[in-house]
């Protein structure tokens, strides 16, 4: 009910101190014993190991309409992330603006890695490269890095471009219940991995790049 909630799930550094509040958790696991996708990657950053949702119907922010018990765009989001995010994190960050958030983790089953990249701004669109950090471990990459092939990508965006629209987009086709109410598949679309990877405004995107081989991932 907070009038502020839309501003404030797109403001980077209001996002941002939620991790004080994971940092403590973690530090108390630590001493006596971790918007929902950007929370998701900002916990495990310090080594949550389960994120549980209050509600999956019921309240004003549950998974499934309180009414319909047709899926909202959260739960579609919690299924990509469990389809293409592994287990294993991995540290990433980039020099662009604090309006995009991005989190990366091995690739769920795969090899590979697997991205969130996460647009908060309503104007700015991104084109994203990837590369080495040649300063890792002294200088010498122990890890292998092609794209050349192709990437898998999947794109959320609002119907219509409204953020509170009850219907989230997948590459550009909505996803609904089919006839029989089965959950749509969630196919990814395949992008040339030489080419920037390109994620509009007010939109959630997750890339998986098999041909990198990281040794965490091992």
């Amino acid at each position: 009910n907070n009038p502020d909630v839309v501003h404030r799930v797109q403001d980077p550094f209001f996002l941002t101190q939620i991790a004080q509040t994971f940092k403590d958790v973690s530090n108390a696991i630590d001493k006596f014993a971790p918007w929902y996708l950007d929370q998701l990657g900002m916990t495990s950053i310090y080594n949550h190991k389960v994120y549980c949702r209050q509600a999956l119907t019921g309240g004003n922010y549950a998974l499934l309409n309180t009414t319909t018990f047709i899926p909202n765009p959260d739960y579609y989001g919690a299924l990509l992330w469990h389809k293409v995010m592994g287990s294993k994190v991995l540290s990433v960050t980039h020099k662009g603006s604090p309006y995009l958030r991005v989190y990366s983790h091995c690739a769920k089953k795969e090899l590979g890695i697997s991205f969130v990249f996460i647009n908060l701004s309503k104007n700015t669109s991104f084109e994203i490269d990837l590369f080495h950090d040649l300063n890792l471990n002294g200088g010498s990459p122990s890890f292998e890095f092609k794209g050349h092939k192709e990437r898998e990508e999947y794109h959320l965006t609002p119907k219509d471009g409204n953020i509170l629209s009850s219907v989230v987009l997948l590459n550009g086709t909505p996803l609904e219940l089919s006839d029989s109410l089965e959950i749509p598949e969630l196919k990814p679309k395949l992008v040339d991995g030489l080419k920037p990877i390109s994620i509009v405004a007010h939109s959630i995107a997750f890339v998986t790049i098999r041909d990198f081989n990281a040794p965490a991932c091992s």
